[in-house]
């Protein structure tokens, strides 16, 4: 196996992993944690980028990927759960939200238009693009990983060396969300990308990519999609600090509500109006490529489990999928999508460390099933709560476990009853 094959498999991972969420949350979270930056940035690298680095290495040791993985619990589970992961991540979430994304902050930063219609056009061009890149996988890596890729880094590159020249750096207080617990509260702005659920589609994608270059044995097939892992996770590192920093030192007057204020102001300053056409760009090419992956993914998967449909059919339904939702607005992509995430992280965070913690110690079916329906008990319930339904009872006795005020009340049940479950079967 080539380490060109590599590279640019890490690339095309990285670029997959880069979308407009992930470029917007860095900068603010570097204005706000001020003078505890280094503590906040930590914690957010810790599941931003580690977290989804874990995930690949769970991907390529599994068999058929999320589906193998979920399996572990029941095959029916195991079928439901990678359906659940593929929509939401991707037609009805992931997809739209990119596009809507790279129309609002990458699009309308060049050209100040209003209505429906340059939505629509726009969103024709945006897909045209997509269905053109993504309808032969066996060329993604080639165009994404050897085009796109570095076109996005150039970009990001002269945008930061610029930064790092003109911008000093300064003792600012931290607000008050990052004064008490920095670390955590940067822990908590990287899990909310994301991107751990995100990698169970993408790993696959890279796998699928490697295969069609010719690597076919599994020893060189998992080497390969780790090193491709270890390249984004360097490169999104290395990104993620550069967008930190910009947030933590740009010089400011009045209040930014959000990332996308912090590196429109930022490229103003830097470039003027050429700022404003480096800044859409940016978002553009980081959104094209997130939406290239997933429609893969998708199309992929779904081609797998009913090929009476080619995948070029799923490609074209995953973009009309997408076409149609995008134009629905952002506001209500982001409604219909909040339950779906917020019920599968927690369950898809726990499958990933199972499957880790299996390959190094042995399997467990009590381990998965035990753990599973405690992380899926607390999915449930979280579900419930983002429709505003309170179960006081419940939430008075939930109220005492820890870290759930932060949203992560269910690590610890989620921990105990996996332990347990490996306990039973290991002692009989």
């Amino acid at each position: 196996m080539s380490r060109k094959k590599v590279l640019f498999s890490g690339f095309m991972l990285f670029s997959l992993f880069f979308g407009a969420g992930n470029l917007i949350f860095p900068p603010y979270l570097g204005m706000e944690s001020g003078t505890h930056f280094v503590a906040a940035i930590a914690g957010f690298i810790l599941t931003a980028v580690f977290l989804p680095f874990l995930t690949i290495i769970s991907v390529s040791l599994s068999n058929n990927g999320l589906l193998s993985i979920g399996e572990r619990v029941h095959p029916v589970f195991g079928l439901a759960f990678a359906i659940v992961i593929y929509l939401s991540i991707g037609a009805f979430y992931g997809i739209p939200r990119a596009s809507n994304v790279a129309y609002e902050l990458g699009f309308m930063q060049v050209y100040n238009v209003e209505g429906r219609l340059p939505l629509l056009l726009f969103s024709v061009v945006f897909f045209g693009l997509t269905y053109l890149i993504s309808i032969n996988p066996k060329k993604i890596i080639d165009l994404v990983g050897r085009i796109l890729t570095p076109a996005l880094l150039g970009v990001l590159a002269i945008l930061f060396v610029r930064a790092f020249f003109t911008y000093t750096y300064n003792d600012v207080p931290p607000s008050e969300k990052f004064q008490s617990t920095p670390f955590l509260k940067g822990f908590l702005e990287g899990y909310f990308t994301m991107d751990a659920v995100a990698a169970l589609a993408f790993g696959i994608v890279i796998i699928n990519g490697l295969k069609d270059k010719g690597v076919t044995q599994k020893k060189d097939l998992i080497q390969g999609t780790v090193y491709a892992g270890l390249i984004a996770a360097v490169g999104l590192t290395v990104v993620y600090l550069s967008l930190s920093w910009i947030g933590r030192v740009l010089p400011h007057d009045g209040p930014l509500e959000n990332g996308a204020e912090i590196l429109v102001l930022a490229s103003q300053q830097l470039f003027g109006y050429g700022g404003n056409v480096l800044f859409g760009m940016i978002v553009i090419l980081a959104c094209l490529t997130t939406t290239v992956g997933l429609t893969n993914a998708c199309a992929r998967f779904f081609n797998e489990i009913h090929p009476n449909l080619s995948y070029k059919k799923y490609v074209f339904i995953f973009i009309a999928i997408g076409l149609l939702f995008t134009n629905f607005g952002l506001d209500l992509i982001l409604q219909i999508a909040t339950p779906l995430l917020v019920f599968i992280y927690p369950i898809s965070i726990v499958l990933v460390i199972l499957s880790l913690f299996q390959h190094f110690f042995g399997e467990s079916k009590r381990m998965y099933i035990f753990s599973v329906s405690v992380a899926t008990f607390f999915a449930f319930y979280e579900v419930v709560n983002s429709f505003n339904l309170q179960i006081d009872g419940l939430n008075t006795f939930l109220s005492f476990l820890p870290l759930y005020e932060n949203g992560l009340g269910w690590t610890v049940p989620t921990l105990l009853a996996a332990s347990i479950g490996y306990a039973i079967d290991f002692t009989r």
